[in-house]
């Protein structure tokens, strides 16, 4: 077992209660330079499970296993707030399971027997969407922080200029002088990292999305 509590680095979290099955897929991910850390049971993942906003990568999950499945395990990431990749492996899945599992959001249902090409295949596609979506929190994160660093007399300037109001305009609406708004947008454009109104239109639109 290797655990997955504090780690920041990209891997796939394997659960199969099968060891010879595991050590296997181990080997197979580990030679295709994909960190791997593994677990027996969804108890132990669970009592290894790193902070939702602390773990990278993708999980893959057998469906069979006692007393708790794969499709519960991931019902319960689910529940902790974990919206990493899932994929869900086994050699006696059916449709209406497969449907169960890709209507929790499983990212994919797959049916031994796989190649090994095509699993490794969607466990990097699963990886790069887990990436991409910390990428996107990370910007996000950062872009609130921005924006929360604004004063409110900034933030009155910053909405009137993503309207694309003149500096007179604003001064006249905001009853200041238009020498203050000039000191206001600057430090928005400073604080936001811009350097024109578009921008911070743009800015502020994927901010309140």
């Amino acid at each position: 077992m290797n655990t997955a509590s504090g780690a920041l680095q990209p891997c796939v979290y394997l659960v199969d209660d099968e060891a010879a099955v595991r050590d296997a897929l181990v080997f197979l991910l580990q030679s295709r330079n994909l960190a791997v850390q593994s677990f027996a049971s969804a108890a132990e993942l669970l009592q290894n499970l790193a902070p939702a906003d602390r773990l990278r990568g993708c999980f893959l999950l057998d469906v069979r296993m006692d007393p708790v499945s794969g499709l519960a395990l991931h019902g319960e990431l689910l529940v902790r707030g974990v919206r990493n990749p899932v994929l869900l492996m086994t050699g006696h899945g059916d449709i209406p399971m497969a449907v169960e599992a890709l209507k929790k959001g499983a990212f994919d249902f797959l049916e031994k027997p796989y190649s090994d090409n095509t699993l490794v295949d969607r466990l990097e596609q699963a990886l790069a969407v887990d990436a991409a979506m910390h990428n996107h929190q990370a910007r996000g994160a950062e872009l609130r922080a921005r924006l929360a660093s604004l004063t409110e007399r900034e933030q009155e300037v910053m909405q009137r200029v993503a309207l694309g109001r003149l500096n007179k305009v604003i001064a006249d609406e905001l009853g200041i002088a238009v020498r203050t708004v000039e000191v206001h947008r600057a430090r928005v454009f400073s604080k936001l990292g811009v350097r024109s109104a578009p921008e911070v239109a743009t800015l502020l639109a994927h901010g309140t999305q």
